[in-house]
């Protein structure tokens, strides 16, 4: 097999050793193969990086363990070129499983050209990775604390959830006040009601007489304070986010032009893919990344499952989240979209396809440094209508009507 790299290292990484095996030239011209294993703290790995240079080593493979391999990689980059290998793609035949013999086999199959390394962005991406994931857990975090706050409420026999489409609201925070402050009388608190809510005050009135015990109180500040605090949080992770997102303002507005894509999921999107999307050759490769298009396994001339595979979890969330704001939207091209595949797909393969045709415009969008131009809801009607026409006459006499079809006279300005 030709060998396409002399000097390479095949790194198996865990979370206190990594063991690097370089495979090198000897006096003879044959292949040598020199084994050695590091710990993972900052001066061992600087230490592996040493061994490497002092042994010529260009090439650099490790799989991606974990969060293992990110202090090695970090340690490394700028150094060497390396790989980061999905792990699928290193399996081997199963026997003689030791550290010493996977770092071997890495080292073999880079030495031939066998391995294709992952996408890993610049340390300037990866930085506004962690900001954006972060701010992800925290507003979790937030929605599972507002729903303990209904679990006491609703264990009190407060049903303000049921009136109040927002607890955590204006109406809803100030209800809340008072009701920590010892006020329990149902009207009292009923007028507090602000806006479109205060329609509502004689149910209102009704869903705030309960049960509320001093424990639920004692509870509600627990859940408030943690509520509170996490809001402080997040603004904190916004204000940062935005200043790192500066060199990328006129990115953040393009994606924002899109239906269902606000700030915030335009920031997640830059954080995960990249400003210019420059390292996918096409909106193709970027959508098979995603994990936003279909598999395909096809045997013995039989398509089996066509599922998605699996991709950044965190950048299909945010496009499933455009997906359904996109498809709400009546009057644009992807409610269009949506709805045309729901009846016969079903809902989540819907929103599913949406958010590929999100993330394939925005490609496009970024790539060509265009603005986005809706098609309109009725595009795929407009564009077959013929058979659109067929259709409906035809549904329309298995009813029982007899059709006739003139066309429309245009109305006169």
């Amino acid at each position: 097999m030709e060998v396409v790299y002399e000097r390479c290292c095949g790194i198996d990484v865990h979370k206190q050793t990594v063991v690097a095996c370089v495979i090198m030239p000897d006096v003879a011209g044959k292949s040598h193969k020199e084994t050695r294993t590091f710990g993972t703290m900052t001066g061992d790995l600087n230490a592996l990086a040493q061994w490497l240079r002092t042994q010529g080593v260009t090439q650099v493979a490790m799989e991606s363990t974990g969060v293992y391999w990110k202090p090695v990689y970090n340690l490394l980059e700028g150094q060497f070129e390396i790989l980061v290998v999905n792990p699928d793609h290193l399996k081997k035949i199963s026997g003689r499983k030791t550290d010493v013999a996977d770092a071997e086999w890495i080292a073999d199959l880079l030495r031939h050209g066998l391995l294709k390394g992952s996408f890993i962005p610049s340390a300037q991406q990866r930085a506004l990775r962690d900001l954006t994931r972060y701010r992800t857990t925290l507003t979790d975090e937030r929605s599972r604390e507002v729903n303990r706050v209904q679990k006491v409420l609703e264990d009190a026999n407060l049903k303000l959830a049921s009136v109040a489409t927002d607890v955590m609201g204006v109406s809803g925070r100030a209800i809340l006040n008072e009701l920590l402050e010892g006020r329990t009388d149902p009207a009292t608190l009923a007028d507090l009601a602000k806006g479109r809510l205060r329609e509502k005050r004689d149910l209102l009135e009704k869903a705030l007489t309960g049960t509320l015990k001093p424990h639920h109180r004692f509870l509600l500040i627990q859940h408030l304070s943690h509520i509170d605090f996490l809001d402080e949080q997040l603004a904190k992770l916004d204000d940062e986010i935005a200043e790192q997102m500066r060199p990328f303002e006129a990115q953040v507005m393009r994606w924002d032009q899109l239906p269902g894509i606000n700030r915030r999921i335009a920031e997640v999107l830059i954080a995960e893919v990249g400003a210019d999307l420059k390292q996918f050759p096409d909106a193709q490769h970027l959508a098979s990344w995603a994990g936003l298009c279909p598999g395909n396994n096809a045997s013995g001339g039989k398509r089996k499952s066509g599922r998605t595979r699996k991709g950044s979890v965190w950048l299909r969330r945010a496009l499933v989240e455009a997906a359904h704001g996109a498809a709400r939207s009546k009057t644009k091209y992807f409610a269009g979209l949506y709805h045309r595949l729901a009846g016969r797909r079903g809902k989540k393969r819907a929103l599913v396809a949406v958010a590929h045709s999100l993330l394939v415009t925005g490609f496009h969008m970024i790539t060509r440094q265009q603005d986005y131009k809706d098609l309109g809801p009725n595009y795929f009607d407009e564009r077959n209508k013929e058979a659109v026409k067929r259709r409906a006459v035809k549904r329309l006499e298995q009813l029982g009507f007899q059709v006739e079809l003139k066309p429309a006279i245009p109305i006169a300005a």
